[in-house]
């Protein structure tokens, strides 16, 4: 059952605990309609939300279906999102309104959720990765909007960093310019996805889910931008590091061939890196989605 507050659609289950202050925790659509293969993504889809529900918090997936942004889907509409057919496009920020205005459906990035939780209300978000900045963005100017909407709403963002095709010592320099804090849960090291070190240190460094929500807290008071807690990837399924840097020049070796750019560049690297590593991204993938829905949900609860 769905029930409109206007402008956005809201699940009773969710819409109820937000109204009783209980803990909720915002995920997003785009990594099992654009990130996984069909069957798998599904199946992911469920675990996730189970993981929030078994932490004492209600899960929030987000989309947008025939033009109307749905927060908390239904299970029906978890199936249509993850369905091999289903024609999701991509929303980020900028795409909410023409994919509202024009009644099409999409699964929402990092941005996109981002934003749409915020307006719900919802503080906290569980994702994979977060989007940043290209390489090569001196030229191109190919910077993710996530850094933007991070900078302008006060969604705690809970992930494993970025992924290694990114600049991330350019992507720390903008979080640090739009005064987002990036906090490291247990590590002093900035995550890269599949890998548990980027090699670049985090601001600051939290051991538990109440450190962090103390931190948040804070920073409430004083600032209206997001807060960027990294996670890294359970050590033991972390990829072995010379299969991620090959894996990793053949995909941007992929890129360069077929002139990728923008927001085709991840889907197009995760399917090599799906594909080149006979599943072992995939079980990553997994491994450390679960793990940051975990803690996100342990933030969310501190935080209620």
């Amino acid at each position: 059952m769905t029930t409109q507050t206007t402008p956005l659609f809201v699940h009773e289950e969710v819409a109820s605990a937000l109204r009783d202050g209980h803990p909720v925790v915002a995920l997003e659509s785009t990594i099992l309609s654009h990130g996984l293969p069909y069957g798998r993504n599904l199946d992911v889809g469920r675990r996730v939300e189970q993981t929030v529900r078994d932490g004492g918090a209600v899960p929030a997936t987000i989309a947008v279906l025939d033009g109307r942004p749905v927060i908390g889907l239904s299970p029906a509409e978890l199936e249509r999102v993850c369905a091999p057919d289903a024609g999701l496009d991509k929303l980020s920020l900028r795409d909410l309104g023409p994919a509202v205005g024009l009644g099409r459906s999409g699964a929402t990035t990092v941005a996109g959720t981002s934003a749409l939780a915020a307006a719900a209300g919802i503080g906290v978000f569980a994702t994979g990765g977060l989007g940043g900045v290209h390489l090569g963005a001196a030229q191109s100017w190919d910077v993710s909007a996530d850094l933007g909407v991070l900078a302008k709403v006060p969604t705690v963002v809970v992930c494993s960093g970025v992924k290694s095709v990114l600049d991330i010592a350019a992507t720390l320099e903008v979080l640090e310019t739009n005064s987002v804090p990036v906090l490291g849960y247990r590590t002093d090291d900035f995550p890269a996805f599949y890998l548990r070190s980027s090699g670049h240190p985090v601001g600051w460094r939290v051991e538990d889910a109440k450190q962090a929500a103390a931190v948040i807290s804070a920073h409430r008071r004083y600032a209206n931008s997001g807060v960027l807690l990294t996670n890294p990837i359970p050590e033991e399924s972390e990829m072995d590091r010379a299969l991620h840097d090959r894996l990793l020049q053949e995909g941007l070796a992929k890129l360069a061939d077929a002139d990728v750019h923008g927001a085709d560049v991840t889907p197009v690297l995760l399917e090599h890196f799906h594909s080149a590593s006979e599943g072992v991204s995939i079980d990553a993938n997994e491994a450390l989605v679960l793990s940051n829905a975990k803690l996100a949900t342990e933030v969310a609860v501190a935080l209620s």
